[in-house]
C-alpha cells in the first residue's frame, strides 16, 4: 500500500454526491452547515458534496469517474459500479431500512399469498424488486407466479390512484402516500429483512488509498452530524427541521421516515453492523438475486462472479475480482476519537 501511495499524485479536491432519502439527508445538512468545510480544513482538503436528483443517474455518474463517491444501497454498489469493473469501498454503512421499504395491496386483511397472479407495480432491478423477491419466499411463491411492472419511483403514488393497479412495492416518502389511503393493506415490509437493504457512501477504492484525507473528513463531518441529531436537544430539532425542509417535508413527516430508518449514530454501533458474521450471509443473498436477475454483468457464470471483501478478512465471491470492499477502518478511528 505504501508503495502505491508514494507515486499517487495527491489531489486535494474531491467531490461525492448523494440524492433525497431520509437516511442520506445528514449529507446535506454537513455541506450546508459548513461542517464538511471544517473538517476538510483540518486535513488541508477541499470536499464538496453534490446533490443530484436522479438516484441511478447518480451512481452511473461515480461509476464514470465523475465523482469520487455516492451514497447508494448495498445491491446497487454491487451491482452498477463493482459488476461493471469499479472497485468500490463502503466507507461508510450509515444505517438499514427497517421498515422503509414496503409491499402494499388494495383490501383489506390482505397476505403476501395474494400476491399470486397479481400485476405488482415497482421500480424493476432495484431494491423494492428484492424486497419483493424476499417476501415471496416467506408465502413459498417466485417470481414466475406474479407480474411485475416498472414503474419509476416518480410516478408510483400516481399509479396506485388508478384502477389498474392493484399492488406496489416502494420506499418512503412513497410509501407512506400510499399507506395512508384508505382499505390498503401492507403485507410486508423491510423490518422483517434487517441488515439486508443498507444505505452507505460508497467511495473510489483507489481514490481512497491514495488519500485517506479524504475518508477521515467524510467520516468525521458524517459523525459530528450524527452526534448533533442523537443529542436530544433544542440543537437536534435544529438541524432535524432543517433536513426535513431540504427534504421537501415537515418536521413531523421527516421523524416518521426517521423511524423506519435504522440509523447508526454511533461508529461503535457502525463496527458493531458492519464486523458481525450477519453482513457476509446477507451480502450472499442479494449477489444470489442479482446473479439471477442478470445484474452481475454479461460474462457472470454465478452469483460469485464479482469479490466482495468484508472486515477479518473475509471474502465472498471470486477472490481475483474484489470490487467491492466493507473497510470500517476509517469508522474504527472515529470509535478511537482519532481523527
Amino acid at each position: 500500500m505504501t508503495s502505491t501511495t508514494s507515486h499517487a499524485v495527491a489531489k486535494t479536491d474531491f467531490n461525492v454526491c448523494w440524492t433525497i432519502y431520509a437516511g442520506w439527508m445528514p449529507w446535506e445538512y454537513a455541506q450546508a452547515q459548513g461542517v464538511v468545510d471544517k473538517w476538510a480544513k483540518k486535513y488541508g482538503i477541499h470536499v464538496k458534496v453534490t446533490q443530484l436528483n436522479d438516484y441511478v443517474e447518480s451512481i452511473n455518474q461515480y461509476t464514470a469517474g465523475q465523482f469520487d463517491g455516492c451514497t447508494m444501497t448495498n445491491m446497487d454498489a454491487l451491482t452498477i459500479p463493482a459488476a461493471g469493473g469499479v472497485d468500490s469501498t463502503a466507507l461508510l454503512v450509515s444505517d438499514f431500512s427497517n421498515g422503509n421499504d414496503g409491499i402494499v395491496v388494495k383490501g383489506t386483511g390482505k397476505t403476501v399469498a395474494d400476491l399470486k397472479g397479481m400485476d405488482v407495480n415497482l421500480v424493476e432491478l432495484s431494491v423494492s424488486h428484492y424486497l419483493l423477491a424476499r417476501a415471496l419466499e416467506t408465502a413459498n411463491l417466485r417470481e414466475k407466479n406474479l407480474k411485475v411492472i416498472n414503474t419509476s419511483d416518480a410516478d408510483i403514488s400516481a399509479a396506485f390512484n388508478t384502477a389498474d393497479v392493484k399492488a406496489v412495492t416502494t420506499w418512503n416518502p412513497m410509501l407512506a402516500d400510499i399507506k395512508a389511503n384508505p382499505g390498503v393493506t401492507e403485507v410486508f415490509d423491510s423490518s422483517k429483512i434487517p441488515g439486508e437493504i443498507l444505505d452507505m457512501m460508497v467511495v473510489n477504492t483507489q481514490t481512497l488509498k491514495d488519500n485517506p484525507a479524504l475518508g477521515k473528513v467524510l467520516i468525521g463531518a458524517w459523525f459530528e452530524v450524527m452526534g448533533l441529531m442523537n443529542s436530544q436537544g433544542a440543537s437536534s430539532d435544529a438541524a432535524l427541521e432543517h433536513m426535513a425542509q431540504a427534504s421537501g417535508t415537515n418536521l413531523a413527516g421527516f421523524k416518521a421516515q426517521l423511524a423506519t430508518t435504522q440509523l447508526f449514530y454511533t461508529p461503535q454501533q457502525t463496527l458493531e453492523f458492519v464486523n458481525s458474521p450477519e453482513l457476509p450471509k446477507s451480502m450472499s443473498k442479494v449477489a444470489s438475486f442479482s446473479f439471477e436477475h442478470g445484474l452481475l454483468g454479461e460474462g457472470a457464470k454465478d452469483s460469485n462472479a464479482v469479490g466482495m471483501s468484508f472486515p477479518q478478512d473475509v471474502v465472498r465471491g471470486d477472490k481475483s475480482n474484489i470490487k467491492l470492499r466493507f473497510d470500517p477502518s476509517y469508522v474504527q478511528l472515529a470509535a478511537e476519537g482519532k481523527l
